[in-house]
């Protein structure tokens, strides 16, 4: 018996898919197709797919060519499957000619022509696209427009600003498409909100209000109250709010929090977070109310952990803040302490001051060290007493993020789940904190 082995993506199924299946199954008696898994994909900086693993796996089934099925989970993987299976002959389509001579040390290679004229990626930019608005004033519009251009399906048609200071000039031309954000959200199915945090609850409204679905900064408000009313408002009417934390979507943040979840380190007893910038404030000072200060700029990121791991039923929640000599609504370094039934966690933010940006989780068996700034980590370490068992683990990170956060809400909007999103319950836990910290928190002289 001959057996053949051949890999691939098979996202979309299409015509070209079909034929190389059919010409790698007469090279031999049996074949074995290796559909690459969603994380080994993101891994590779792939993030088009636009199809879950089980639907690739399904239609590669019902093709009925496959003899055997299996999932390519990591790189290496191929020389394995050879060996495991007594592979004769490994084929792939003819643009990866010279890629995989390397396994002509373990069976035959060959290298088949490719169906001319079809293609997954077109086939994904052809079916209908999602219009996106973008609303802010912030370097942060520049990089989603930039990171929409690796993610199919999304199309960014303008931009809302009060200002063009910090815009490049590729959101200086979208901006000058808008004269209003009526005017955003009539030629828009989504928005992207990163305007000023006291508008974020406003823009929020208006965009549901208007049937759009929204992707929002973090903190979406300052007041749980307001959370609750968009929340509710979204439900209603069968739209996507989601909490923009680019962190929350990386592959590596989302392996280490399932790490520590699985009990790797034992029970988890602190977590210990910090977020600091010496970035220029500028004009920042001068603005009145809830203005891209410490807590809001830095605030959520280093919240999500500690929220992810202990849940949001804190006992309690002390905050100190040290606010600008010139503003006392910036603050330029806050540290807040919340108290769980059994563990503690602290995080630190600052703009004005830096410190070590890593964060630590301490467990009953060992820590996790992730170095800064652990928030576009893409690695980590796992640390035990015994230093021989320490393990390190590395991750594919591309566009700090914010390109597996685009892909994970047009994913939410599709319909399809997504297993890196942030919930309802931490969203709502982070605007709490918020709120807390403009009542009760400790204003440092």
């Amino acid at each position: 018996m001959t057996k053949v082995i051949t890999y691939g993506t098979y996202d979309f199924l299409h015509e070209g898919h079909i034929r190389l299946l059919e010409r790698a199954k007469t090279l031999g008696n049996y074949l074995i197709v290796g559909v690459t898994a969603d994380g080994f994909d993101m891994a590779r900086g792939k993030i088009n797919v636009g199809q879950s693993l089980m639907e690739r796996v399904e239609a590669v089934r019902q093709t009925g060519l496959a003899d055997k099925i299996i999932i390519e989970e990591y790189e290496g993987q191929k020389i394995d499957d050879i060996r495991k299976y007594g592979v004769d002959i490994f084929t792939v389509g003819s643009d990866w000619v010279g890629k995989f001579d390397y396994l002509n040390e373990y069976c035959k290679v060959i290298y088949l022509e490719r169906t001319p004229g079809v293609s997954s990626t077109e086939i994904r930019s052809s079916k209908s696209e999602l219009r996106i608005g973008l609303v802010g004033e912030t370097v942060l519009v520049n990089k989603f427009i930039e990171e929409c251009k690796y993610v199919n399906g999304i199309k960014v048609v303008g931009v809302l600003s009060a200002s063009e200071k910090n815009l490049n000039e590729d959101a200086k031309k979208y901006r000058e498409q808008v004269s209003s954000f009526e005017d955003l959200c009539a030629m828009s199915d989504a928005i992207y909100i990163a305007s000023l945090p006291q508008l974020h609850y406003i823009h929020c409204r208006k965009a549901l209000e208007s049937g759009i679905h929204v992707l929002c900064e973090s903190p979406i408000s300052h007041k749980t109250e307001e959370f609750d009313y968009l929340s509710n408002l979204a439900n209603q009417k069968g739209l996507i709010l989601m909490d923009g934390i680019k962190t929350a979507y990386s592959l590596a943040f989302n392996r280490l929090i399932l790490l520590v979840k699985g009990g790797i380190i034992g029970d988890v007893l602190s977590v210990d977070t910090t977020c600091t910038s010496l970035r220029d404030i500028g004009d920042c000072i001068n603005i009145p109310e809830h203005i891209w200060s410490s807590i809001n700029y830095w605030g959520p990121t280093a919240l999500l952990p500690i929220f992810d791991i202990f849940g949001t039923d804190y006992i309690s929640l002390q905050i100190s803040s040290k606010p600008h000599s010139n503003n006392s609504n910036f603050d330029i370094f806050t540290k807040g302490s919340l108290i769980y039934k059994n563990g503690v966690a602290s995080f630190k933010v600052g703009q004005g001051v830096k410190s070590e940006g890593e964060m630590i989780i301490s467990g009953s068996k060992g820590y996790v060290y992730i170095p800064a700034p652990w928030w576009k980590t893409d690695y980590f370490e796992i640390r035990y007493e015994n230093q021989t068992d320490n393990k390190r683990y590395f991750y594919q990170l591309d566009g700090e993020g914010i390109r597996y956060e685009i892909r994970s809400f047009l994913m939410q909007i599709e319909g399809k789940k997504s297993s890196n999103h942030i919930t309802q319950e931490i969203s709502k836990a982070i605007v709490s904190v918020m709120e807390q910290f403009d009542k009760n928190r400790i204003t440092l002289l």
